[in-house]
């Protein structure tokens, strides 16, 4: 297969596992919270092994480090402009229409659409390096989506929606993250963006998505010390996890 089937088929597929954690909940609420548990902090430690085991070194053979670290805080940037942009929108779309602080559910579907198109430029970036990297990409972002969908899934619920149009509302945002992946694609193959760039570029928006969403969550958790301790293992876990798999799966194709 060429890199864009990799591409098309593993952006698919992350976005149907990013979908499971949502689809339990429509089926089984308590279920699906216990999933969200144990999933945030094992993403959390998948995304950054992910960031700083793979896509940082791997773009920095192919560019200077100071270009990769500046593309890096460029995603981190480039994140924390877009989450912040659709959150201003939506006070700002609340306060017009008197709705004090309850989401709009338009608004929580377009901000995640952005996500997932997001998720997608992380993911053809890294398979445009190599299969092992693109593959660590999607599990690290699918780790992160599982309880990202569930939050979403909920807050869709709650506003009215029934299941299948919940359902349909995630189907259809989750398809960003191809779009996002084939647009990256079609610009780093015309060498409009270098690929180490893009690299960094990932790494930032994965960096963002750790420190500023999911570490913060699981500190906000509440829960007994031994509670506390397994969302520390489950952390190291993914760190752990993703570490060795990006060596063997770089071993094996280096082979």
């Amino acid at each position: 297969m060429n890199t864009l089937s990799y591409i098309v088929i593993f952006s698919i597929i992350g976005s149907i596992v990013s979908l499971i954690g949502g689809v339990l909940l429509l089926s089984n609420q308590k279920s699906a919270h216990k999933l969200a548990l144990y999933a945030t902090p094992f993403a959390g430690g998948a995304l950054l092994a992910a960031v700083f085991v793979d896509l940082l070194p791997e773009g920095i053979e192919y560019e200077s480090a100071s270009t990769v670290l500046i593309a890096t805080m460029t995603g981190m940037i480039i994140f924390f402009l877009a989450e912040g942009g659709l959150r201003w929108f939506h006070h700002h779309h609340e306060h017009e229409h008197g709705h004090g602080r309850q989401s709009s559910p338009g608004l929580i579907v377009v901000g995640d659409t952005v996500h997932n198109a997001l998720d997608g430029v992380a993911i053809a970036a890294s398979f445009m390096i190599s299969i092992p990297t693109g593959v660590v990409t999607t599990l690290a972002v699918a780790a992160h989506e599982i309880p990202q969908e569930i939050g979403d899934f909920g807050l869709l619920l709650a506003k009215g929606y029934s299941r299948k149009k919940v359902f349909l509302a995630n189907l259809l945002s989750a398809f960003a993250t191809l779009v996002g992946a084939i647009l990256t694609y079609v610009l780093g193959s015309s060498d409009a963006l270098p690929v180490g760039a893009l690299l960094g570029l990932s790494a930032g928006f994965l960096l963002y998505i750790s420190a500023s969403d999911v570490i913060p969550t699981i500190h906000e958790s509440k829960g007994s010390h031994n509670s506390f301790l397994n969302q520390a293992l489950l952390f190291l876990g993914g760190v752990v996890l993703v570490s060795v798999f990006t060596v063997l799966a770089h071993n094996i194709a280096s082979v």
